[in-house]
């Protein structure tokens, strides 16, 4: 796997602005929170503040939003995801309503399943995810701004604070009266190394690792970190504390080498007990194999909640430790992964043959 040969060709297309690519991948600038597709016509952004994506899913759950000039949901000569974004749009100018699937299905002029299909199809989550990803938008603006938190909640549209609190937590990364003081108080340290899969940086609190994630720059990763803590005291690792991180960053790149399969690393884990379920069982899948959506569902006694379990996969923040790299669709398709496919399959591939005793 070339992995900086595959962003310096999606870079080049960004800089050519060649509509060939459009629909191919998108790129988020993390500067000004937005994704478009590679023709757009804004101003050319530096290259340490991009981030590609294969879908438009990958680039809503890491907290971005769609360029209102390119409008990258949209496709030429696809009327139905033509449809789907103006539905998009009409979602963001209403998300404080009460959007039922019924509302939206007639705004679409579209029966509900076929809404649900068609908006996966072209977004690459449901109406009603969109909804919410729209309103935690809007949530953390208020709350970023100072609003009160009960106030903020009911101006971004969520119905009830409980519901917030439940759901909410590890889309904030903590509680909403905490993400309102940005981290106040908290203490995280971070490092980073350079390993076979790419640049990697590793932070932690004095519980554990709360952030293990892939990037393209140092500066691209210090940015996702600051933007959920604003107010922690982040800093580099440093003084008696070095000799731990870097303990840990021989463990991850001894795994990432193939020469190390388990991973026993202390973690500062938040979520929802659901999601806290679904990360316990992860971690539990044997090195060098693996699991379809359905089975992990199975496997923590809820085999309803299979697109929970995906969408948990997919809140995960720390990489490797949480082995969700591990879970594939049912159908033997790869699925998603937050930091690309291309990992995704060369780390799949690399557990194989270390199992194997091929590496």
């Amino acid at each position: 796997m070339n992995l900086p040969s595959s962003n310096n060709a999606r870079w080049q297309s960004v800089v050519d602005r060649d509509r060939s690519q459009d629909g191919r991948f998108f790129y988020g600038v993390v500067t000004t929170g937005v994704y478009c597709r590679p023709s757009c016509a804004s101003r050319r952004p530096l290259r340490e503040n991009v981030r590609f994506f294969d879908t438009p899913a990958q680039a809503e759950a890491s907290g971005l939003r769609a360029c209102k000039r390119c409008r990258p949901l949209e496709s030429s000569g696809d009327p139905m995801a033509r449809r789907v974004a103006d539905l998009c749009r009409y979602i963001e100018a209403h998300a404080t309503q009460r959007l039922s699937l019924k509302q939206l299905s007639a705004h679409a002029h579209l029966s509900p399943f076929h809404l649900q299909r068609s908006f996966k199809d072209v977004v690459g989550v449901t109406p009603r995810q969109y909804v919410e990803s729209v309103r935690l938008r809007a949530l953390k603006r208020e709350l970023r701004e100072g609003a009160p938190v009960t106030r903020a909640i009911f101006d971004a549209g969520f119905g009830s604070t409980s519901r917030v609190y439940e759901r909410m937590a590890t889309r904030l990364g903590m509680t909403p009266k905490q993400y309102r003081k940005g981290g106040e108080g908290a203490e995280i340290s971070y490092a980073f190394a350079k390993t076979a899969l790419g640049l990697l940086m590793m932070a932690a609190t004095d519980r554990g690792l709360c952030f293990v994630q892939f990037g393209a720059s140092e500066y691209e990763l210090q940015q996702r970190l600051r933007m959920e803590f604003p107010s922690a005291a982040v800093e580099p690792m440093k003084g008696a504390s070095r000799g731990q991180f870097e303990a840990w960053m021989r463990t991850l790149s001894a795994y990432l080498a193939g020469s190390q399969s388990r991973l026993a690393l202390p973690l500062d884990l938040r979520g929802t007990a659901f999601q806290m379920k679904v990360w316990s069982y992860l971690q539990k899948i044997p090195y060098g194999e693996l699991r379809s959506y359905a089975e992990v569902a199975r496997g923590i006694g809820k085999p309803a909640a299979v697109r929970a379990v995906a969408n948990a996969c997919g809140s995960n923040n720390v990489a490797l430790a949480v082995p969700c790299h591990r879970v594939i669709r049912g159908d033997g398709g790869l699925g998603g992964y937050r930091w690309g496919i291309e990992r995704k399959r060369t780390l799949i591939d690399r557990e194989r043959a270390g199992k194997a005793g091929t590496l």
